[in-house]
């Protein structure tokens, strides 16, 4: 299936490691031109000669999330880069789970108000480019833990938070051919990520979330980047609002 991503211009917040490195680099793969931040200034380097390699057009900076300005400053400068924005991937996230005051307060700061920041500052660039070429689109990287819960915790909660703000964006830019959608994926395993440091430090943990993979195995960040990528893409121009699980069957409820 041609996606129809070639020549299109995408930023992706939290682009160096993991699951938005992985979409970075599918994006690239696709002919997407792309721009990349997080805030190890040594990864993004790598990642953007990694990205240009591929035969596209890649920048990045290092970019503190919580800090809205820099933030917004960075959109502005990397559409300006790229020649316009078609995609936005919000896929930096603070990680913080727990039930203290700290843990709330990052994981608000960057999950949730790095979204809305974020939309705040490409929102004009992709009205611009859908006014132009019939379709943009924002993707907002979820979590099952959005529903999945046994105690208080900042990251779930946050999660949840994100879906909803995603759907708000897609009815409110609905008329303007920007979609919003939100992928939520179950566990996903890569080599210094979170799973693999539980794998290491905490067995017990891991073996009861491998227990509950009907699958037999985690995520890895390439399954959760071809969804996200899927519906980025013009292929999946009717698809918005949308909160797409990908989870192996990790959770049980129905999803409709």
């Amino acid at each position: 299936m041609d996606l129809g991503l070639k020549g299109k211009r995408a930023i992706v917040l939290g682009g160096t490691r993991g699951i938005g490195r992985a979409i970075a680099d599918t994006l690239a793969d696709e002919g997407v031109n792309v721009a990349i931040c997080a805030r190890n200034a040594d990864q993004i380097d790598e990642a953007v000669k990694a990205l240009s390699a591929k035969g596209v057009k890649a920048t990045g900076a290092s970019v503190d999330i919580a800090d809205g300005a820099a933030l917004k400053d960075w959109i502005g400068k990397a559409a300006g880069e790229l020649g316009g924005l078609d995609i936005l991937i919000v896929n930096a996230s603070a990680l913080s789970n727990g039930n203290e005051e700290a843990n709330w307060q990052a994981a608000y700061e960057v999950d949730v108000m790095g979204a809305q920041r974020a939309m705040q500052a490409a929102v004009p660039h992709l009205e611009k480019a859908a006014k132009e070429h019939g379709d943009a689109s924002a993707v907002f990287i979820s979590s099952v833990s959005a529903a999945e819960t046994s105690a208080p915790n900042a990251y779930g909660a946050m999660k949840a938070a994100l879906i909803h703000m995603g759907k708000g964006f897609a009815k409110q830019l609905a008329g303007a051919h920007v979609r919003c959608n939100t992928v939520s994926p179950g566990t996903v395993y890569f080599k210094g990520g979170v799973w693999h440091f539980i794998e290491e430090n905490m067995q017990a943990v891991y073996k009861d979330a491998m227990a509950k993979n009907p699958m037999g195995r985690m995520a890895s960040p390439q399954d959760i980047a071809n969804a996200s990528v899927f519906l980025a893409s013009p292929a999946s121009s009717f698809t918005t609002g949308t909160n797409f699980i990908v989870d192996g069957g990790y959770t049980g409820r129905v999803n409709f």
